[in-house]
């Protein structure tokens, strides 16, 4: 499962879910506007900082657009 924190209107979020469309990924999207997320961010991750992205069946974790679209096109390209 790949799961991505993002706050709606970043614009590195957005990178990051425009290139997963375009690789055909599905994320299990977290907003940190919701109740509960952010502090869920903190806890998981340690930082209040998005795009976070947490992909459990390669057992990573990544903060930064940068990081996670090359992880993203490492796995599914």
């Amino acid at each position: 499962m790949l799961t991505l924190y993002i706050k709606p209107g970043c614009p590195f979020c957005g990178r990051v879910l425009e290139e997963g469309k375009f690789l055909g990924i599905t994320f299990n999207e977290k907003r940190i506007t919701d109740e509960g997320v952010a502090d869920e961010l903190v806890a998981t991750g340690g930082l209040m900082r998005v795009p976070y992205l947490i992909d459990d069946e390669a057992r990573v974790s990544l903060y930064g657009s940068d990081e996670i679209i090359k992880h993203l096109h490492t796995r599914f390209s």
